[in-house]
């Protein structure tokens, strides 16, 4: 199958992630898309695919009887993962996605938007390309469906052309935009030495390292009185809850970039007598994460000693960390991705992924796992676009590492 037509086809199926559910998958809606791909993956020639009870599907293709390289040596066995979700900054459906051969200027994407250089001077980059873009109304699901239909297409590719080639694996998983994609995957259910998410962005990236990243709820209890009579009396807990937000150092996603860390505020929700903010905490070093964790610790307490009661209160829960100090010990992991690019004619731009994949928890549970390019722009928003030719890119890269590892 065409990759353009397998990517419209998967972004067809809305597949949101639920923070808030403790089921696996989070959402019902998303063992549609995995049950499309279990009988996908079993037409296109895989014999040995499972879907397990937790959502995870997983599929191996055995190692060709001349795989063997100098010395007669079997190659590794690699696994490729994805996740099925998206993200829930945006509406997923109902996704209407189109293909435009982009000639400069000013995309008209509907709904009162449009993809500009303006903006996104990214898009220069593109001129000449066919973008599939969004209709305005949704997300386009390339994060992280553009990762699945490059895999698939290239498993395709490599198993109908009867080239030599390892044992491969490929994993696809829900839930990775609420933190918990690899938390029910075990390193006992990977035969593989190592593993690639294909989950990052633009064509050429190559991430090795990522944030620690924590997430904090802070709860605010307010002192209800009738607005007439509240003199001295009323403390209401939206008033702390922006008090205690403006107390933290000015180092917000907006502001920061690199390997500089922050605070987001994601969500706050509540009225006057009770509310809740959640916040995400990142940074690329270790020492500095922890910081931040005091940080806000200490702001919760100063707002309870300035208020004169015990009204704010604050929980700090780890979600993943950097793999970079892991990754450091399989140097040839990334050298045969960093030599895949090159073959296929990209030069990597090794950078720190400004957040996090299921390869690093991953990779903390002893299956080396950088991340490999997916070719797409502005994620988690009605803004996001990948170019036909980086989604083919992509798969090249993949399909080299299929069968070039030694």
């Amino acid at each position: 199958m065409d990759i353009v037509e397998r990517f419209l086809s998967y972004v067809a199926f809305p597949t949101q992630s639920d923070e808030n559910s403790s089921s696996s998958p989070t959402t019902e809606k998303q063992w549609a898309l995995l049950r499309h791909l279990e009988q996908e993956l079993r037409q296109i020639g895989i014999a040995d695919v499972t879907l397990n009870e937790d959502g995870y599907l997983f599929a191996e293709i055995p190692a060709t009887e001349d795989a063997a390289g100098p010395g007669g040596s079997e190659p590794p066995c690699v696994a490729f993962i994805a996740h099925v979700d998206t993200a829930a900054e945006a509406p997923d459906a109902p996704a209407d996605p189109r293909v435009v051969a982009y000639e400069g200027g000013d995309i008209e994407l509907g709904h009162g938007k449009a993809l500009s250089p303006s903006r996104f001077p990214e898009l220069n980059r593109y001129v000449g390309q066919r973008l599939i873009v969004t209709d305005g109304a949704t997300l386009l699901g390339a994060d992280d469906k553009a990762g699945v239909a490059e895999i698939v297409t290239a498993a395709e590719n490599v198993i109908g052309s009867g080239r030599p080639h390892g044992a491969i694996e490929l994993c696809f998983m829900p839930d990775e935009e609420v933190g918990l994609g690899a938390r029910r995957c075990e390193r006992s259910q990977f035969a593989a030495e190592f593993g690639y998410t294909v989950d990052g962005g633009r064509t050429g990236d190559y991430n090795f390292e990522n944030f620690n990243a924590a997430r904090a709820n802070v709860t605010f209890t307010g002192i209800p009185v009738h607005p007439g009579t509240a003199k001295n009396k009323l403390i209401n807990a939206l008033t702390l809850a922006g008090l205690y937000d403006a107390s933290l150092p000015d180092e917000r996603p907006e502001n920061t970039e690199g390997y500089e860390g922050f605070y987001h505020l994601l969500t706050l929700e509540g009225s006057s007598s009770g509310a809740v903010s959640s916040y995400l905490i990142r940074d690329h070093s270790r020492e500095k994460f922890e910081q931040r964790k005091r940080v806000m610790e200490q702001k919760a307490a100063e707002l309870n000693e300035r208020i004169g009661h015990e009204l704010v209160r604050i929980e700090i829960s780890d979600t993943y960390y950097n793999m970079r100090g892991i990754m450091e010990q399989h140097p040839r992991v990334n050298e045969l991705a960093l030599e895949a690019y090159r073959a296929c004619g990209v030069e990597p731009a090794v950078a720190p992924i400004r957040g996090g994949t299921d390869g690093a928890v991953l990779t903390f549970k002893g299956l080396p796992c950088p991340n490999l390019c997916t070719g797409g722009e502005n994620f988690h928003s009605e803004y996001e676009y990948i170019s036909v030719e980086a989604l083919d890119k992509c798969r090249e890269i993949i399909e080299y590492l299929m069968t070039h590892v030694q």
